[in-house]
C-alpha cells in the first residue's frame, strides 16, 4: 500500500465510530464520565430571594438616611424562614443564606448597624436589592446547563447535584485492550539479557487510554511467533474490547507478525503505512465489532501514534462533544530544515515569552527510540509534508501533550 496522508488515516480510524451505549449511574460515580443526553435543572436555585450577608433585612425606603432606628421583630437563619412580614419601621435579623422575608427589599450588613436589645440603628443608607440573591439568579427549573458530550468535571458534578440530579445518563466506557509483541522485551525491574530491552510502551498506552476515560485490558507481551501473536489477538476479541492496540510487529521484517496474525483472524484492513514521522508502520482495521490499531514498536512512535489516533477514537466512542486535538499557534525556537513527503511530529519544549507568545523549541535528537526526549517535551510541533526550510521566529503549529 502507498503511504496514506495523516488526515486520511485519521478519517479512516474514526469512520463509523458511534458513541457507545447509554447507562445511568450514581452522581458519585460520574466524575470524568461523558453525558449521553442534555441535563436540565429540576429546581430553581435559589428557590427564593436569599441574603448574601449577615445583617438585617429592611425596607430600603425606611433607611434612606443614616442613624435610622428600627424595631427588630424576628430572626432568619438558613433553613429557618421568618413567617411574618416586615412593615414600616421594622427589621429582621438575617444570616447568610436566609430567605428574605416578605416586605423587605434590602439587607444592611451587620458592620453598618448598632444593635440595642429589640432595636437596631442603621449606620449606612440601604439600597433596594443590595446584598440579596434573587430567586433563580443561579438557574431556573428547566434550564439546560449540562450538554451531552460533556466529560464531567468536579464542578459539573456540583452543578448536577444543585440541579437535584442524584443519577446521570452517561456513555459506557470504551474498553481498550493492549497487546505487546517482541522476544526482546523484559518487564521493568528485570535484568535484560543480551539484545533485550525493558518494556515501556504499554505503560504509556494504558495511562493515555485511562486518562481519556477508557477501561484498559492488559493482554501482556507475546513472543514473536505467529501462534502466540494470534492467541493474543484472540484474547483481545474474547475480552469484549472495543479497541485493540497492538504495539510492535507492525513493520515488514520476518519477525513482524502482527499483520499476518490479524489477516489470519480475518481483519478488514483500512490502511497500513502512514506518511508521518514518527510512526510510518501503523495499521488499522476491524475484527468484527473490535477496532484494531497496530502501533509501531519504537516507544516514541507508539506513543505519538496512540496520541494522534487512539485518543480521538476513544473520545468518539465515549460520545465526547470534542474529539480532535486542538492545534495552537507558536513560533519556532530554532531553524528547521526542509521536510520530505512525511508529516513530521517533532518533540519540542514550550516556552512563553513575556508578551505571551508561545515558542516551540524542538529537542536536538528526534530518534523514535528516545524516551527521555519524549518525556521532556510539552508539545508536538507539526510540520506538513514538503514544508520548506523555516527560520527561528517563523510561525508554526503545535499540539499540547498531556501533563
Amino acid at each position: 500500500m502507498a503511504l496514506m496522508p495523516v488526515s486520511d488515516a485519521l478519517a479512516a480510524v474514526l469512520a463509523g465510530a458511534e458513541p457507545l451505549a447509554e447507562e445511568t449511574i450514581a452522581l458519585d460515580d460520574a466524575f470524568h464520565r461523558v453525558l449521553a443526553r442534555d441535563v436540565a435543572a429540576r429546581r430553581t436555585q435559589p428557590p427564593q430571594a436569599m441574603s448574601a450577608m449577615d445583617g438585617y433585612a429592611v425596607r430600603a425606603s425606611d433607611v434612606a438616611n443614616v442613624d435610622t432606628q428600627l424595631s427588630v421583630i424576628g430572626e432568619v437563619a438558613a433553613g429557618r424562614p421568618f413567617a411574618g412580614t416586615v412593615g414600616a419601621g421594622e427589621a429582621v435579623r438575617i444570616f447568610t443564606g436566609g430567605v428574605v422575608p416578605d416586605g423587605a427589599d434590602a439587607v444592611v450588613i451587620q458592620e453598618d448597624t448598632v444593635a440595642e436589645g429589640k432595636r437596631v440603628t442603621i449606620k449606612e443608607a440601604a439600597i433596594a436589592g443590595r446584598h440579596i440573591r434573587p430567586a433563580g439568579v443561579d438557574f431556573r427549573e428547566g434550564d439546560v446547563l449540562l450538554r451531552k458530550g460533556t466529560r464531567l468535571t468536579e464542578r459539573d458534578l456540583a452543578l448536577a447535584a444543585g440541579m437535584n440530579h442524584p443519577r446521570l445518563p452517561i456513555r459506557r466506557r470504551p474498553k481498550v485492550a493492549i497487546l505487546a509483541t517482541g522476544d526482546e522485551l523484559v518487564m521493568p525491574g528485570s535484568t535484560p539479557g543480551p539484545g533485550q530491552i525493558v518494556y515501556s510502551n504499554g505503560y504509556a498506552l494504558h495511562a493515555l487510554a485511562r486518562s481519556e476515560g477508557a477501561e484498559t485490558i492488559d493482554l501482556g507481551v507475546v513472543a514473536d511467533t505467529l501462534e502466540a501473536t494470534t492467541a493474543g489477538i484472540r484474547r483481545g476479541r474474547e475480552s469484549g474490547a472495543d479497541i485493540l492496540l497492538t504495539t510492535g510487529g507492525a513493520s515488514v521484517g520476518d519477525h513482524d507478525l502482527v499483520q499476518q496474525a490479524l489477516k489470519a483472524e480475518g481483519i478488514s484492513m483500512s490502511f497500513w503505512k502512514i506518511a508521518m514521522r514518527p510512526g510510518k508502520p501503523m495499521m488499522h482495521g476491524h475484527l468484527g465489532a473490535m477496532r484494531v490499531i497496530g502501533l509501531p514498536g519504537n516507544p516514541v512512535s507508539s506513543y505519538v501514534c496512540g496520541f494522534l489516533f487512539a485518543v480521538p477514537l476513544i473520545r468518539a466512542l465515549a460520545g465526547r462533544a470534542v474529539i480532535h486535538h486542538r492545534r495552537e499557534r507558536a513560533v519556532l525556537g530554532r531553524d528547521l530544515s526542509a521536510n520530505d513527503m512525511r508529516e513530521d511530529y517533532l518533540r519540542a519544549r514550550l516556552e512563553v515569552r513575556d508578551d505571551g507568545t508561545l515558542v516551540a523549541l524542538p529537542v536536538n535528537h528526534q530518534d523514535s527510540s528516545l524516551l527521555a526526549n519524549l518525556a521532556a517535551a510539552q508539545v508536538l510541533l507539526v510540520r506538513p509534508p514538503f514544508a520548506p526550510k523555516a527560520d527561528a521566529g517563523a510561525p508554526c503549529e503545535v499540539l499540547r501533550l498531556p501533563g
